[in-house]
């Protein structure tokens, strides 16, 4: 029988940000199937059977694998006034790409429900998951890229305390075309000189 308590949840103000079980499926689907027009502009492919539960069941896993090896960490936003297991999903922060030895690097990705924006939602999680990465993962460094013209995640950024880096030309596969993404990082608190 599967835990209640997730095995990373973070909390803030407003929100649970949790790595989700298999069992969370059919909520991270609904968000998506909420969000197509909304993340699909922005997003590389997606497989065919993305917007499916059977494929959500089986990236939840992969994301608890990923977790357990140190690789990954996907996390979802809910709203604190709900019970974890019924809460709908509201948004996702993902660190990826995990690097340790001299790097201690990772790269974030988030999206967030079109019908919750312009609430500091974003902001919010994406702090609280920076604390985290700087914190208990012991990282070093966050980088971030987003699309020039998507404001709303570049102002997400900037608030949080994240610096641009400059351009990256033709980074990534968007709708069939390479797109140039704005580099973004922050790195760790430097501790107080003593």
């Amino acid at each position: 029988m599967p835990s209640d308590t997730p095995p990373v949840l973070l909390t803030t103000s407003r929100l649970n940000l949790a790595l989700l079980p298999p069992e969370g499926a059919a909520r991270v689907l609904a968000y998506h199937e909420a969000n197509r027009e909304h993340l699909g502009p922005v997003s590389p492919a997606r497989p065919d059977n993305f917007f499916t539960v059977t494929w959500w069941r089986s990236r939840l896993s992969q994301d608890a694998e990923d977790w357990r090896r140190g690789l990954a960490l996907r996390l979802f936003l809910l709203p604190r006034e709900s019970p974890l297991p019924f809460a709908p999903v509201l948004g996702s922060v993902s660190l990826t790409d995990i690097r340790r030895g001299p790097l201690q690097s990772c790269e974030m990705g988030f999206g967030l429900d079109f019908r919750h924006q312009g609430q500091g939602l974003m902001s919010e999680a994406v702090l609280a998951v920076c604390d985290y990465a700087f914190g208990p993962l012991g990282l070093h460094r966050i980088q971030a890229n987003h699309l020039p013209e998507n404001h709303r995640s570049a102002a997400v950024l900037r608030r949080v305390g994240f610096s641009v880096e400059g351009l990256a030309r033709e980074l990534v596969l968007i709708d069939g075309r390479w797109r140039d993404h704005v580099l973004t990082a922050k790195l760790a608190p430097q501790p107080p000189a003593g």
